[in-house]
């Protein structure tokens, strides 16, 4: 069994610096745990073409929570509304052991998670988030 908190997990946190929230961003969305409260404010903006072009989060998570928040916004530039909902979708089947780890980059690095059903809603919290945003109306 993997350990569920790793030095290059806990890192990712303060990756999240690069991703600031602006109240300016085109869509925006939250989402809450209700298991343990942690909460995510995620905005994007998109361009012509449909695809991500700018992502801001405001987070209040755990380290599993911020860590999943860095993973998606590191690797969403360029990502569509599909590509996130095709991926959210498989993380979901791969929690529930019915699928393999996404093709997303750095997803790896949050694997330890998947033996510890209490950290599942904290690693979905930034997908259901960005899912909530990119679908937003303008």
């Amino acid at each position: 069994m993997s350990a569920l908190y790793t030095p290059q997990m806990l890192a990712l946190s303060t990756e999240l610096a690069r991703y600031p929230w602006s109240d300016s961003f085109e869509r925006q969305a939250e989402a809450r745990s209700t298991v343990c409260g942690s909460t995510i404010a995620l905005g994007l903006d998109l361009n012509a073409d449909g695809q991500i072009s700018r992502l801001g989060v405001k987070v209040s998570a755990c380290a599993i929570g911020q860590s999943s928040a860095a993973i998606l916004a590191k690797g969403a530039e360029g990502a569509t509304e599909a590509r996130l909902r095709e991926t959210t979708e498989a993380i979901r089947r791969w929690l529930l052991g019915e699928g393999d780890l996404p093709d997303w980059p750095g997803l790896h690095t949050i694997a330890g998670a998947l033996p510890h059903p209490g950290r599942h809603g904290a690693l979905l919290l930034p997908w259901d988030a960005a899912i909530k945003a990119i679908s937003a109306p303008q």
